[in-house]
């Protein structure tokens, strides 16, 4: 596909085998979506380790870590803002799909504020909660470790978390350059 409408253009596709610089060290590093090692990737090359990277997508939010030797370790995904949403749209009697944004109040005094409350305050709190496990669990100083929020929803919640150190919202595609640059003579053209 990518020949199709970029011929003229060079490309390549991050897989299994692509040079990425980031060694993978899960279980199976194949399970893991290159967004989350791009993401990686770019994190540990712009902020160094330990990092903890928040990537708000419309279907998960992944929390990715790397840690203080450049290393994807791991991380968590719950179901994203965007999903929830729509399920909440689909599932609730009365309940209707509202704009994501920061209400008046958390204690909201309609529905679609409450909706906007349990939303915007919810994933913010599950976002600095998770994030205070992940540091707890690499024995580190919070201090010393980068969390980076990117992703098309981050700036949703991004003021509503306590634990972020950047807002980062080209992350992924930065990572992407990096993986270009360093597989630029031996994969896709």
């Amino acid at each position: 596909m990518l020949g199709d409408h970029f011929a003229p253009l060079p490309s390549g596709v991050v897989e299994p085998g692509v040079r990425t610089g980031v060694p993978v060290l899960t279980d199976n590093p194949r399970e893991v979506g290159t967004d989350r090692i791009v993401n990686a990737l770019a994190a540990a090359t712009r902020y160094g380790g330990p990092a903890v990277v928040v990537d708000f997508g419309g279907t998960a939010t992944t929390f990715d870590v790397v840690n203080s030797q450049g290393q994807y370790v791991g991380g968590a995904i719950s179901p994203g803002i965007e999903i929830s949403l729509q399920a909440l749209e689909r599932r609730g009697a009365q309940l209707r799909m509202v704009e994501l944004r920061r209400p008046r109040s958390v204690i909201a005094r309609n529905t679609v504020e409450a909706v906007q409350s349990g939303m915007v305050f919810g994933v913010a709190s599950q976002v600095d909660g998770i994030v205070a496990r992940i540091i707890d669990e690499l024995q580190v100083e919070s201090s010393a470790v980068t969390v980076v929020a990117t992703g098309y929803l981050a700036s949703s919640v991004y003021d509503e978390c306590r634990c972020f150190t950047a807002h980062d919202p080209w992350l992924t595609l930065r990572g992407l350059e990096l993986v270009y640059a360093r597989n630029r003579g031996s994969s896709g053209s």
